[in-house]
């Protein structure tokens, strides 16, 4: 999250190699709405901002029972104030970064998190799949219809899909990958 259109320019640039979805927002309100619709690995947060600034919006995103455990990673030219990192810290971040900051650090700590969420997925279905639920053919038949649902999305022509539908489309198949290897480490698990 930062209010200016370069600084979330730049984090893509430098993030990108990491192939995930990125999901730039200008506002602590946006990335509330952000993080009540999806799933996220680690947000990226800029202290100094029109209205709710990043201590009030990492609060918010602490409070909820749904998001208190994604990671928050603030990203600030306020460092001029040397209590910020401390208020950072109190307000739940796990890292605080001041501008200018070396990238190469940035992509670094953020593919610890990219990775320990993956982790943590794959776990919690391999979980799911070892409780009994939900059947391993339910889940097979569910999967090819995400899947053909994802391959329609996705062989529709760049012109008539827009750039969020095919955010959505690549995030559910990353998705829909991760439980089919799920779903055939379980099967290879009762063979």
């Amino acid at each position: 999250m930062d209010d200016r259109v370069e600084n979330l320019i730049a984090l893509d640039a430098i993030l990108s190699s990491l192939n995930q979805i990125l999901v730039p927002v200008r506002s602590g309100e946006q990335a509330l709405e952000a993080l009540r619709a999806d799933e996220f690995a680690v947000v990226l947060l800029d202290i100094l901002m029109p209205g709710m600034d990043g201590f009030e919006t990492a609060a918010r995103i602490k409070g909820d029972a749904r998001t208190r455990d994604v990671p928050i990673i603030f990203l600030t030219a306020a460092a001029a104030h040397p209590e910020q990192p401390f208020l950072g810290y109190a307000a739940g971040g796990v890292d605080f970064l001041a501008k200018p900051f070396d990238p190469a650090v940035l992509q670094a700590k953020v593919a610890v998190f990219v990775d320990l969420y993956l982790k943590a997925s794959q776990l919690r279905d391999q979980a799911e799949l070892l409780s009994g639920r939900p059947r391993i053919d339910q889940l097979s038949e569910r999967l090819e219809a995400i899947e053909e649902t994802v391959a329609a999305l996705l062989r529709l022509p760049a012109v008539s899909r827009d750039a969020e539908a095919g955010k959505v489309a690549e995030r559910l198949a990353r998705r829909v990958g991760r439980l089919r290897d799920a779903v055939e480490a379980f099967g290879r698990g009762q063979g």
